[in-house]
């Protein structure tokens, strides 16, 4: 008997499908339903208005978190010099990213050794007035100096020893940055 390559073909085809339609693998999943879910909590949604968002340039302390009530920064002297015991600085010793309070209000800043006018690039995190302003730093001697976009002095720091600086901004305002 000679069966020719188109009538092997449809046989073989004809024995693939009727196997698979009669495979058994397939049924066990049938009997298994899955368990059913539980409602959502059912319960009464409630509103209150928001208070109106502050003016710009105005802070409101009860907005943003606290520092610990351990933070203490460091009185300068009246001169504006570095306090006794300030360490030279480097730019090495300052990059990274700090903790920072100021005037008792948390938040962070990145101090990357990128390259940025005359100094470094640095990155403020969700930081008050007016230090969401700083886009870099400097070193010089003892000092960390920290500037807005126009290369104007908003802080200015010293090493307060280990990985601490203690400073006060342009305003007046007692900073701090912490590892």
């Amino acid at each position: 008997m000679t069966f020719t390559k188109s009538g092997l073909v449809a046989v073989s085809l004809a024995a693939l499908f009727a196997s698979g339609c009669s495979t058994s693998r397939f049924s066990s999943m049938d009997d298994q339903q899955p368990a059913p879910l539980q409602p959502a909590p059912a319960g009464q949604v409630t509103s209150n208005q928001l208070p109106p968002p502050a003016s710009p340039g105005t802070t409101d302390p009860s907005q943003f978190p606290t520092a610990p009530a351990n933070t203490q920064v460091a009185s300068l002297p009246p001169d504006g010099g570095a306090p006794a015991g300030a360490a030279d600085l480097s730019a090495a010793s300052v990059a990274g990213v700090w903790n920072v309070s100021v005037s008792g209000q948390s938040c962070k800043i990145a101090t990357p050794q990128t390259k940025f006018g005359a100094g470094f690039r640095a990155g403020p995190l969700h930081c008050p007035a007016p230090i969401d302003g700083i886009k870099s730093w400097n070193v010089a001697g003892k000092q960390l100096t920290l500037y807005d976009d126009n290369g104007g002095s908003l802080a200015r720091l010293y090493s307060s020893g280990g990985s601490k600086f203690d400073g006060q901004t342009s305003n007046g305002q007692p900073i701090s940055l912490t590892r």
